[in-house]
């Protein structure tokens, strides 16, 4: 459940951003991932827990959901093809749930497909605004979120997109979804409070590496922590000598190596190093882009390595619930739906006319949902509240719990 995370009271991820880019297919500005409720009743208010209450009725589905007089428009890629277009689906249901389990939710939930294209998405905003909407979730993709994001701003109406390109975000554009330069700072403040300082990077040759690149030589600089080397690698697995070749040499300075990327690429990185001499325990292995992915864990040369995550359990109620109403797995970022329509309906509750401000959106004491605690910053990107994970037995093992409120109140 969405609660608020003031007052020291929140409740309770994703694979990171890469494996998620994977399993929709599309490319890394594309989209993002999930959040939600922890069992089921929604409690979502930035100045304090709403009662709790048992799920409700079934909601009918349908382009417009609820009854509620606040009118909130979701945009998603429903009749896109493959993976996006089930993303999308996906999605869509978890936004029923979450009405169907709050308690007398005061929304009309108004959904709009707009094809997965930047001009279906404008198209999209444009209607749902002249049906009266307050605040737009949606859409997925960087490219959708920025057209339609030129129809929200213009008047002045908030938007809640799913999309993982920071570079979209804005003061009024607010993404819910898991940016990596949250597991970035994460594991680098872990590994430097328990004497890894000295990193050498080994990061993929793409959009992904650049911007792991640039939030892992802030994270280094506040910390005073060193990067001895930073080495890019192609995509293709026959080019990754070389690199790793560099890595080893650097790796002589350092007490611990850092990999982003999924599974596919780390673990021929994590073989070939250890090939040349470089594994643990002498040196420790730290990374994102891990998530839950059985072929990473099962490498018994990751035993031991480190890396960023939300706890797993409120997805994993969530993703029951959403099973015994729908009769399949959801996809991972409808997650990410139920939250936003959870944390809407709350602010509906209880925040009166100013519910959609960018006040009550950017309280800094944050919300608690599925997957943890998350806020908005004012220049629209989200913070969250991770774990630090070990893998270990091929499996992880939680071991430092995401915080369960912010450490500073403000942004």
């Amino acid at each position: 459940m969405i609660v608020a995370a003031n007052q020291g009271k929140p409740s309770r991820r994703l694979p990171a951003i890469r494996a998620f880019i994977s399993c929709v297919g599309l490319a890394l500005a594309g989209c993002s991932t999930a959040l939600g409720p922890i069992g089921g009743p929604i409690e979502t208010a930035p100045r304090g827990p709403i009662a709790a209450v048992p799920p409700g009725s079934e909601q009918p589905l349908g382009p417009e959901s609820g009854a509620g007089a606040a009118r909130v428009a979701l945009i998603l890629p429903l009749s896109a093809g493959g993976n996006a277009g089930a993303a999308a689906q996906s999605m869509k249901n978890a936004a029923e749930l979450a009405l169907a389990e709050f308690s007398n939710p005061n929304i009309q939930l108004i959904v709009k497909d707009d094809g997965g294209t930047p001009q279906g998405a404008q198209t999209a905003a444009r209607a749902a605004l002249q049906e009266g909407a307050e605040i737009v979730l949606g859409p997925l993709f960087s490219g959708s979120v920025a057209a339609a994001g030129q129809v929200t701003k213009s008047r002045n109406i908030p938007m809640i997109a799913f999309s993982t390109d920071t570079n979209v975000a804005a003061q009024g554009v607010y993404l819910l979804s898991f940016l990596p330069e949250s597991d970035v700072d994460r594991i680098v403040r872990y590994a430097a409070a328990n004497g890894k300082k000295s990193l050498v990077a080994l990061l993929p040759d793409n959009a992904y590496g650049a911007v792991v690149e640039g939030q892992l030589q802030q994270a280094v600089s506040q910390i005073g922590s060193r990067i001895v080397s930073i080495e890019h690698y192609p995509s293709e697995q026959s080019k990754l000598a070389e690199p790793v070749r560099r890595a080893t040499a650097a790796a002589k300075q350092a007490d611990a190596v850092f990999i982003a990327d999924a599974a596919d690429m780390t673990t021929p990185l994590v073989q070939a190093l250890a090939r040349n001499g470089v594994s643990q325990p002498r040196i420790q292995f730290i990374g994102t882009g891990w998530g839950d992915d059985p072929k990473l864990f099962a490498d018994p040369a990751l035993t031991g390595a480190w890396f960023a995550a939300p706890d797993s359990a409120g997805y994993r109620s969530f993703a029951e619930r959403y099973k015994s109403r729908f009769g399949q797995e959801p996809t991972r970022t409808a997650s990410l739906a139920y939250d936003a329509v959870s944390l809407l309906a709350a602010l509906v509750k209880t925040q009166g006319v100013a519910r959609f401000s960018e006040a009550a959106l950017t309280n800094p004491s944050g919300f608690s949902g599925i997957d943890g605690v998350f806020r908005f910053r004012p220049d629209g990107t989200c913070e969250r509240s991770l774990a630090v994970m070990e893998m270990r037995g091929g499996g992880t093992r939680v071991i430092s719990p995401a915080p369960r409120v912010f450490s500073n109140a403000a942004l």
